[in-house]
């Protein structure tokens, strides 16, 4: 028997052999027989007995409406919630029996509370289903427990960020409680706490089994209609395609039939980049090898809760009498491939990299020296550049979905993901804001880049327990996507942020340069890890939830924007040119407001989902028709339109804006000029003096007013300015062509020296956004929301005649009334908010902070949430101001007023050029 303590890790030391460096193939690391049951902590598995039929376990059918490929979690819960919702010719292949991939040997861990109100109301479905759905549909208990969570906390930063966690439940009603050390004996006496600051108990996590879940989910499914094949492998996909050009799901191949049917979710774990190459689908996601150790008998153990002590990356899940010891450890070991006879198997365990975990726990709980390992479990799972799923419809071909890349988590967030997969299907679009699931938020050229993949999954993966700071960036696969401004705002002290593989200003050092450098892997696998590393120190530095140490830097660009001028790269924008015979019919259809003004004009608006939600704010500038000018113009004999849309959320536009055109068999061609552009932003008082020196073109208000674009010459150089202003002053973006994009950047710096212009970045542009009230696509934001909830009604056509889509959710809102609206609080005291803070309405929760910055210009810490009614009534500017508002920051309140304007300049004077 091995053992926990000393003596196990002094057998180990005498066997151990160095750890292999970064990837250890599938080869050496199979099991050569499948696992016996009790190798995993589950009293029974789904695993085929010897001697059963080889050949699938039901007939195929011809066809089929929706093929779910793999009976994991996620595929049992998605196939569950299409047949609850109605759909019944539907059928799951699973190559060998469920969960036989990765759930069989899942923790099964549940715990409620995680930085994003969309997780939480995923979560919560989840425990809905496994807890009580499940049971109450088929009779078959799911194996759900619930014995609590703890999450243990050594230090203050830790302390209170499960002190947002906890605010941020009380929205939802997650009980939840802050214990001192004392408390936390008392709960769980055979921890050690001496060395905790406090802990974080939540009574209503629980954990559950795999197997029990997935044979309730199927056995509800099939009584609805659904048809489940086992022992079915899938061999291809076919496509075909459409008379637009269009690729679309065709056929599912076995060996045993096809199957006909249009739509296919790719469920299939850590096979799921192989499904994809089938039908032509990038699938970015890797494969590790993940683990954990079953002990002996424990007493006192009993009715414990499950407990994750962060610092040590290790989770102690309760396993009746016993525990299961698990974590995330910073050098994981990389899989190349899984091979397709990994059934019911297992890796051999790997001490070298686990032992850490095992040690951790015994730090705290110390009785676990003298207990012995039962099992040892190490199997495939599959992790992502984000540490989030890919979900949605794949922007290659039509009607094949993602269900996949679940890191580890398929069992708590399958039923909620399986529940927005379904009505994805169905309706064309999730419930929910599942933009942050959706396989669209990778930029295309991202998604087959594998040492992006493989960096940016292992950094994911070894901070997986890391406190969740406000303004952390990843040190992962940087430099991908750089601007021509990139070196020369380096060597003026730039601080990068990483935003869809661009390189973008966050903010500027008066220390001097600070390179991001290549992953370094935090020193392990044999990597050296960097010393002196100035911009890692940086973001070390902002590792609090007060203001950071450079406050006062951020503040001096956002006054020098307000008093003076200053530069903004915006290069990273999405730039887009719509053209062709149907241009304007798409034109009306795609965006809310009017953009058939004149050539040369330029309107916000905002792109809808047909239920209404925003799926995109951005400008569309109408230009003259002619010959080809590019990238400043493409050749058009008709209607065209230069599109200019956020950059982190390009791909997300872009694919919304492709699926538009299909969809409705416009007639159209959109070009993608994103990479051959940069843009520059030159805002406040002072711009309109430093461009005129170097522009060609009479800026006055009169000859260049607000909302208008032309082609001028600054220096020599054709540019598109643009008359618009995301900060609420006078300014103008330039809009370059890549050669020139230098050349024009130090004319204007050179024009702006004697006004004392000064580069700023995004982080001063998120402060006089929120200043102004200008909205964040996917913060203050989200496909969740209407223009009308959002306080956009202005960008919506709807006193014309013209159809757009999602016309016709904003006129029923509109005619029912709103049950929630967006409103602006401010807080006297000066303490940071960041977002998820809770918002009270006469003492109730109902809601919170979407986005908080602090307002240097007006001195105050300024945050946009949702309002509710508490009774579930129309929200009405009466009632937001006749009610008592409070926001609630680490478990402290604070009295909030709720504005209704503008915070800076309401009339909108200063974007008109009038500073009297």
């Amino acid at each position: 028997m091995a053992f926990l303590g000393r003596t196990f890790r002094w057998v180990l030391s005498a066997v151990r052999s160095p750890v292999a460096p970064l990837c250890r193939t599938t080869a050496r690391s199979y099991s050569s027989e499948p696992t016996k049951e009790k190798s995993v902590p589950y009293e029974k598995t789904l695993q085929q007995e010897d001697g059963a039929s080889s050949g699938p376990t039901k007939p195929l059918p011809r066809s089929a409406d929706v093929v779910v490929i793999g009976g994991g979690s996620v595929g049992c819960q998605t196939i569950y919630h299409l047949a609850k919702m109605g759909v019944t010719n539907i059928v799951l292949l699973e190559r060998d029996r469920l969960t036989s991939g990765t759930t069989w040997h899942t923790a099964g861990l549940l715990g409620q509370l995680r930085h994003s109100d969309v997780d939480i109301e995923l979560l919560a479905h989840t425990k809905k289903v496994v807890s009580q759905d499940l049971e109450e549909e088929t009779g078959v208990h799911t194996g759900w427990i619930q014995n609590g969570g703890l999450l243990l906390a050594n230090n203050k930063q830790r302390l209170d960020d499960y002190k947002r966690l906890m605010t941020l439940g009380k929205v939802y009603g997650i009980e939840s409680h802050i214990l001192s050390p004392a408390e936390t004996k008392d709960l769980y006496p055979l921890m050690k706490v001496d060395d905790l600051c406090g802990s974080l108990y939540i009574p209503g996590d629980g954990a559950m089994d795999p197997a029990g879940v997935c044979t309730a989910l199927t056995r509800a499914a099939t009584a609805r209609g659904a048809l489940v094949i086992e022992k079915c492998p899938v061999t291809g996909i076919q496509v075909r395609i459409d008379d637009f050009g269009v690729k679309r799901v065709k056929a599912v191949e076995t060996p045993h039939g096809t199957i006909n049917t249009p739509c296919v979710v790719n469920c299939a774990g850590a096979w799921a980049d192989k499904l994809g190459k089938m039908a032509g689908v990038k699938v970015p996601l890797i494969s590790m090898h993940h683990a954990y150790v079953v002990t002996e008998r424990i007493e006192g153990i009993q009715n414990m809760p499950n407990a994750r002590d962060y610092e040590a990356s290790v989770y102690l899940r309760l396993q009746g009498d016993a525990l299961s010891v698990g974590g995330f450890e910073p050098n994981p070991i990389f899989l190349d491939e899984v091979s397709d006879s990994f059934i019911f198997h297992l890796f051999d365990y790997n001490w070298d990299v686990f032992t850490q975990h095992i040690e951790g726990a015994v730090n705290r709980i110390p009785v676990l020296e003298q207990i012995g390992i039962k099992s040892t479990v190490c199997g495939p799972e599959s992790f992502t550049a984000d540490h989030k799923p890919l979900m949605g419809e794949a922007p290659e071909v039509r009607g094949f979905y993602l269900g996949c890349g679940f890191n580890s988590s398929g069992m708590m967030l399958g039923g909620g993901c399986g529940r927005e997969l379904a009505h994805w299907i169905i309706h064309g679009r999730p419930e929910r804001d599942m933009y942050g699931y959706d396989i669209r938020r990778f930029h295309n050229s991202l998604k087959d880049n594998q040492r992006w993949i493989r960096e940016r999954s292992h950094e994911s993966y070894s901070k997986r327990y890391s406190v969740v700071y406000p303004f952390d960036e990843t040190l992962a696969s940087r430099n991908l996507r750089k601007d021509p401004f990139h070196q020369v705002l380096l060597e003026q002290g730039c601080v990068f942020q990483q935003r869809n593989g661009w390189e973008r200003p966050g903010w500027f050092s008066k220390e001097g340069p600070a390179p991001v450098k290549d992953y370094d892997y935090y020193g392990v696998y044999d990597i050296e890890e960097h010393v002196d590393y100035k911009y890692r120190e940086l973001l070390a530095r902002e590792y609090t939830f007060d203001f950071p140490p450079h406050h006062d830097v951020i503040k001096n660009e956002c006054l020098s924007c307000r008093h003076s001028v200053a530069v903004f790269n915006m290069s990273l924008f999405g730039k887009f040119y719509l053209t062709g015979p149907d241009a304007k019919k798409a034109a009306d259809w795609l965006f809310t407001a009017d953009v058939n003004k004149k050539p040369g004009s330029t309107v916000y608006t905002c792109m809808l989902n047909k239920t209404g939600g925003v799926e995109a704010d951005l400008t569309v500038s109408r230009l003259e028709p002619g010959a080809a000018n590019l990238p400043l113009a493409p050749h058009s004999d008709g209607d065209v339109y230069y599109l200019a849309t956020g950059g982190a959320v390009a791909q997300h536009n872009w694919t919304h804006i492709k699926t538009v055109l299909q969809d409705q068999g416009f007639r159209c061609q959109l070009t993608d000029h994103t990479e051959d552009m940069g843009v520059i932003s030159i805002q406040g008082p002072k711009s309109r003096d430093v461009l005129q020196e170097v522009v060609d073109t009479d800026l006055s208000n009169e000859a260049f007013p607000y909302a208008t674009h032309e082609v001028v010459n600054v220096s020599g150089h054709q540019v598109r300015a643009m008359r618009l202003s995301f900060v609420g002053e006078l300014g103008w973006e330039l809009h370059i062509p890549k050669d020139s994009c230098l050349p024009v950047y130090h004319a204007v710096m050179a024009a702006g020296a004697k006004h004392g212009i000064i580069n700023s970045g995004y982080r001063a542009m998120d402060s006089l956004s929120i200043e102004k009230g200008h909205k964040h696509w996917h913060s203050d934001l989200r496909l969740d929301d209407t223009p009308l909830e959002a306080g956009l009604a202005f960008t919506c056509k709807l006193r014309s005649s013209i159809p757009f889509l999602g016309r016709d959710s904003l006129e029923k809102q509109k005619e029912e009334g709103l049950k929630k609206q967006i409103v602006c609080f401010t807080i006297d005291e000066k303490v940071p908010m960041f977002g998820l803070e809770a918002i009270f309405c006469n003492g109730i929760p109902i809601g919170s902070l979407r986005r908080s910055e602090y307002g240097f210009y007006i001195n105050k810490t300024i945050g946009y949430g949702y309002v509710r009614n508490p009774d579930g009534g129309v929200v009405t500017n009466d009632f937001i101001k006749n009610s008592e508002f409070t926001l609630e920051r680490l478990g402290v309140t604070y009295k909030a007023k709720a504005h209704l304007k503008s915070l800076f300049d309401p009339e909108n004077k200063r974007i008109k050029g009038i500073y009297t």
